[in-house]
């Protein structure tokens, strides 16, 4: 019987302290345990400190994950809480993907304040965002406008947006939303026109491969649509090496027993891009997405992908 608290590893942001209260609160409920046996560990990331400069030039999405992996290697974590869309398609031996909590909005919010909509921004209006994939669909849409790089915490980029550094910003809305703040958002976009990031709105739990106690904790709050489609999405972004890197949108949605997948790549300017949209069987989700990104590859051809170097 366990007698010690489980420990659950996150980063401090005021939105990874929601998700890891979150994925506590649901654990208690699944079984019946006091809030003292499960205590929350706060880890500071490089991409938390490293704050002025594009994830480009840091090395990607493990920036967000290295050191709460490293404590969850070593078993001084007994799981990790993440977004889901921060994690890198390659884990660390060792470790996998475990659990996933029932998936909020996935759809990517605008915040205007020269405008309500991305589409009626004056011209060369001026939007901040440290996505290269939304960087890639703003410029897709509207190529007068100048984007920039913005990053920072949710509170930190909805400050800069009010002391007017910029035009607009675009936040994932499930953020927004766990964080109470979804009277920001001036527009919705619509992911056929507007596709998120593969795994966007979905909270993921880490853990080690092959402990049979954190598996039978996690288990009951698995939710396994969205299980089934994330792991359809990141089969997709690793067959197209997907990294920060790289502007790739593409979200699935399960519908009983039965999935469809939608996906697209882009160049960074937003002038050139391949479209698939496919679907079948929920059990064979990852192969699904494996697929797809596989037949985009082959069909944007080598010379698409120099774009991304």
């Amino acid at each position: 019987m366990q007698t010690k608290p489980f420990r659950i590893g996150t980063r401090g942001s005021p939105l990874a302290l929601a998700q890891a209260s979150e994925t506590r609160a649901r654990l208690m409920t699944a079984h019946g345990l006091p809030e003292e046996m499960f205590e929350i560990v706060v880890l500071s990331t490089k991409g938390d400190r490293i704050t002025d400069r594009a994830l480009t030039e840091l090395g990607g999405k493990g920036l967000f994950t290295q050191e709460l992996e490293e404590q969850l290697v070593s078993g001084d974590l007994d799981f990790a809480v993440h977004s889901s869309k921060d994690m890198p398609t390659k884990l660390p031996d060792g470790l996998r993907l475990s659990a996933y909590l029932p998936r909020e909005d996935f759809r990517d919010a605008f915040i205007g304040r020269a405008a309500p909509t991305l589409t009626a921004l004056p011209d060369h209006a001026t939007v901040g965002s440290s996505s290269l994939r939304r960087q890639a669909l703003i410029r897709r849409i509207r190529p007068d406008i100048n984007v920039i790089t913005f990053r920072g915490l949710v509170e930190t980029r909805l400050r800069k947006l009010d002391e007017g550094q910029v035009d607009a910003t675009l936040l994932a809305f499930a953020g927004l939303k766990r964080l109470a703040l979804e009277e920001v958002v001036t527009e919705l976009l619509d992911p056929a026109d507007f596709p998120p990031a593969p795994a966007q709105g979905a909270i993921c739990v880490e853990s080690r491969i092959g402990d049979s106690r954190i598996d039978a904790l996690l288990d009951p709050i698995n939710d396994r649509p969205t299980f089934d489609a994330v792991s359809c999405e990141r089969a997709f972004l690793a067959a197209l090496d997907g990294s920060c890197r790289t502007p790739i949108g593409g979200y699935a949605v399960c519908d009983g027993d039965h999935l469809k997948f939608s996906g697209l790549i882009l160049t960074p300017d937003g002038q050139k891009e391949h479209s698939i949209a496919v679907e079948g069987k929920r059990a064979s989700a990852e192969a699904l997405g494996r697929k797809a990104g596989e037949a985009v590859r082959a069909t944007a051809g080598s010379d698409f992908f120099e774009h991304w170097s």
